[in-house]
């Protein structure tokens, strides 16, 4: 009887803790999204520090520009989107890792590329800008959040969490970890869609190509050597992936031919 009312107990606050995503798609928010940004921004600090101690970061000016440049671009685009993302402390670091193939973000816009995936995937503006705006439609639709979430939901998730935490030794406890840790978990095929979806149209919005996102997937599958880049560890390829986006392309091409000047976010 104790442990009916428990599992009673779980279901009623997984359902109560239901929100929805910029797209419609109902989530699980156990960790709410103001939770999850101040657990990112002290993990975001402990993630980079490693790299910073070893002079790591934001090494190549011009690469720095050029990703400095298209990520304001597309960061104009998101607070557009959602207007109350204009309070965040938006950030992106380069990390000089020529083997990582990856970029990530957590929530609250705390975003990392790696010189891996610039060297090796050799990616265009209009590509890296899908890369980009990929990992800004994470953070805008609370992926973070609800990939702490459903960690914390399990006792799979919970001993998990323990577990990478000793292999890692990360100097992180609580909601920080597990914002740290959310960022090296595969994000599911329905959040991948997501993302997708929103960072094709912020990338048009911004100026950038929306048929690039169709390349870039199919330069991305071909880098590998021993096996497949990080980035598609973390970002697992949906089903007709290349498919859906040759069907997105066309319906972003008014965002991308319309003229003016696009606005860039000071980062």
């Amino acid at each position: 009887m104790k442990r009916l009312y428990s599992m009673f107990l779980i279901c009623t606050v997984m359902i109560a803790a239901c929100a929805t995503s910029p797209t419609g798609r109902r989530q699980l928010m156990i960790v709410s999204e103001d939770t999850a940004i101040s657990a990112s921004k002290q993990a975001y600090v402990e993630m980079l520090k490693p790299y910073e101690q070893k002079g790591k970061i934001d090494n190549d000016p011009a690469l720095k520009d050029r990703v400095y440049r298209i990520t304001g671009r597309l960061i104009t685009q998101a607070i557009q989107m959602r207007p109350e993302t204009k309070n965040w402390d938006w950030s992106i670091k380069i990390i000089d890792d020529p083997e990582t193939v990856n970029a990530w973000a957590m929530a609250g816009g705390k975003m990392a590329l790696y010189t891996g995936l610039v060297n090796k995937v050799k990616p265009t503006d209009d590509e890296l800008a899908q890369v980009l705006g990929h990992e800004i439609a994470h953070a805008l639709a609370k992926h973070s959040a609800e990939k702490m979430s459903v960690a914390m939901a399990s006792q799979i998730g919970v001993m998990a969490v323990g577990v990478a935490a000793d292999r890692k030794g990360l100097a992180l406890t609580g909601a920080a970890l597990a914002a740290a840790l959310a960022v090296q978990m595969p994000n599911s095929r329905s959040a991948e869609s997501e993302a997708d979806r929103i960072g094709i149209e912020l990338a048009a919005k911004a100026g950038y190509d929306p048929r690039a996102a169709i390349t870039l997937w199919q330069k991305m599958a071909k880098v590998g050597g021993k096996g497949p880049p990080e980035f598609l560890s973390t970002h697992p390829a949906p089903e007709n992936r290349e498919k859906k986006l040759s069907e997105l392309a066309p319906q972003m091409m008014p965002y991308y031919e319309q003229k003016g000047q696009r606005p860039v976010y000071n980062l």
